[in-house]
């Protein structure tokens, strides 16, 4: 189902392998990861094949692609890592299609990034069992994962998976390691954007993570097997917003939308806008080098270090094979 495992001997190994469907720089706040090193850029890329069968996969020609000629990419973890220090960028992400199909990979490319100073990161679906996911999250710094909806029926119609191994994933990447964790969820009209999903859901996230887990409401548009749904409205993601914020969630954003005051941050305690957004560009910076509110010194929860970056919104395609 994956297709990127295969039979060699007695071993079954990852046929993907230092090769990659291509690399971009790109804005952290893109994985999206609003408390992660924010305005910085990283290194992002991935390789082919996907644990999951979702039906709007907004990356299928690569998630779901059988052709490894799309993987034009040749690159070790070593040169992944010198070209990531010649870039400048502060950290490598992990992403377009799910990291943990090609654990091993991964693995070696943050323990060669580290070894240079820069992060890892992490964007899945975290579809995991226990034991890989012990060594995985031990080498990541941040991950965004996806909480696509919370209902079993939804997990089982729309991704050939279940809802439990994934919620196991989020609450030991929380408690367990000293990875950094945001959660997003694409809203898909119909399907997982009612009141009362999205209410359980965040009193969830509160209950079990704590109110400062960031959490990312992302709109949907019609693609792959599910052409004929329509686009999220913007009001729909600024409902889910707030029926968070109700919940207790500190920290929700929408994305795939503009809207400034919906992709900005704010003090939890005081409400001052610490982070301001406009798509990927920051404005305000309302934050002291190490992290707090400079209104009523209140931490602001993620990983700062220093002052901002000024990536801004743009992309650079990158050529390392």
């Amino acid at each position: 189902m994956c297709f990127v495992r295969k039979a060699e001997g007695q071993r079954i190994v990852l046929d993907t392998y230092n090769r990659s469907s291509g690399f971009c720089i790109d804005p952290i706040e893109k994985k999206p990861l609003n408390h992660f090193l924010p305005g910085t850029p990283v290194l992002s890329f991935g390789t082919a094949g996907c644990n999951l069968a979702c039906k709007f996969c907004q990356n299928h020609e690569i998630s779901k692609s059988r052709e490894t000629d799309s993987l034009t990419d040749f690159a070790t973890p070593e040169m992944i890592a010198e070209a990531a220090e010649r870039a400048g960028v502060a950290s490598v992400a992990f992403t377009y299609n799910d990291p943990v199909i090609f654990h091993e990979y991964a693995v070696d490319i943050a323990r060669a990034c580290h070894a240079r100073g820069i992060r890892g990161v992490a964007v899945t679906a975290g579809y995991v069992t226990a034991k890989p996911r012990e060594e995985f999250f031990a080498h990541m710094d941040a991950a965004n994962i996806d909480l696509k909806g919370f209902t079993e029926a939804f997990y089982h119609k729309l991704t050939a998976s279940h809802l439990a191994p994934v919620l196991e994933t989020i609450e030991y990447a929380v408690k367990e390691t000293d990875c950094w964790v945001e959660l997003t969820t694409l809203l898909i009209p119909g399907w997982n954007d009612s009141d009362a999903e999205l209410t359980e859901m965040t009193e969830w996230v509160v209950d079990r993570l704590g109110p400062d887990v960031p959490l990312h409401f992302s709109a949907f548009h019609p693609d792959h097997r599910m052409p004929d749904v329509p686009a999220t409205p913007q009001a729909t993601l600024l409902r889910a917003q707030q029926i968070a914020k109700a919940a207790g969630v500190n920290h929700v954003y929408v994305g795939n939308t503009h809207h400034k005051d919906g992709q900005s941050s704010y003090c939890s305690c005081c409400g001052q806008q610490v982070i301001g957004r406009d798509w990927y560009r920051l404005s305000d910076w309302n934050l002291t080098e190490d992290g707090h509110c400079t209104t009523c010194g209140t931490a602001f929860p993620g990983v700062i270090d220093g002052p901002p970056g000024d990536w801004g919104r743009r992309r650079q395609v990158l050529r390392i094979g």
